[in-house]
């Protein structure tokens, strides 16, 4: 049996108090023991939850959530991918997605293209605008942020653009868990691609979360859940999937790409 590669990280994420959820992460990758070169996952806004307390939430000139990743990434000399809340202009932030090499070298920066204006985000963070991609094993892999998961333009963009992996990680309510399984599904089958999503377990004030973590072959099956408790669900992806189903089923190559 292959060892896994892959390493999503499910996260009972402490409310507004990023020191808690270091010592949580730390804890959690230490646990695992990650392969060399794997690629660790953490969830959207890993460090404080959905919260839209800017001051709080938004990174120091420090940048202390990306330097704890990086310190992360080199003591275990893994990638590792997740979400921070970067400054903007003038008092915005932004919802990044960042990620580092075994070395601690930021490789990667995508802004969330789609703040949730439903949860008030969008009035605080300021939209990304382009397509971010990173090599990681064999895969081009392409972030995406939570709510991103719902608009299927920009995973066909990535597609384009060689993505073959898609990570999303997300903190997705339970009360909208089923649009999470079956657009992580649909995304995969779409666009014959590997799609990872990585969400949170427990509460916060006004939203509950049931994790339901997963990663979903391009043909759209679901070959690894986390469930509903925190843990780290480790996982095998093989890019040899990806490549066979792509030449042997060709919709990627049948599609038309309308110029308005």
């Amino acid at each position: 049996m292959p060892a896994p590669n892959l390493y999503a990280v499910q996260l009972d994420i402490v409310w507004e108090d990023k020191a808690a959820n270091f010592r949580q992460v730390e804890a959690l990758v230490a646990a695992a023991a990650p392969a060399p070169e794997s690629l660790v996952v953490l969830p959207e806004m890993f460090a404080c939850g959905f919260s839209m307390n800017l001051a709080v939430t938004r990174q120091s000139a420090e940048r202390e959530d990306e330097a704890f990743i990086a310190t992360l990434a080199r003591k275990h000399g893994v990638f590792v991918t997740g979400g921070v809340v970067s400054r903007g202009a003038g008092e915005m932030g932004r919802n990044d997605a960042v990620v580092f090499s075994p070395e601690g070298k930021l490789v990667a920066r995508y802004t969330k293209i789609h703040p949730f204006s439903g949860g008030g985000e969008s009035q605080g963070h300021e939209a990304g605008a382009e397509i971010v991609t990173f090599e990681w094993g064999g895969f081009v892999v392409a972030p995406f942020v939570c709510y991103d998961l719902r608009f299927p333009e920009i995973f066909r963009a990535a597609a384009r653009k060689g993505a073959n992996l898609f990570v999303v990680m997300a903190l997705w309510p339970v009360k909208r868990q089923q649009h999470w399984l079956t657009l992580l599904q649909a995304r995969a089958v779409e666009n014959q691609a590997y799609a990872v999503g990585v969400n949170r377990v427990g509460r916060e004030p006004e939203l509950l979360y049931a994790g339901r973590s997963v990663v979903v072959d391009p043909h759209g099956v679901i070959v690894a859940d986390a469930g509903e408790r925190e843990h780290i669900l480790p996982a095998m992806l093989e890019p040899a999937v990806v490549h066979s189903w792509r030449r042997d089923f060709p919709a990627l190559r049948d599609a038309h790409w309308p110029t308005a």
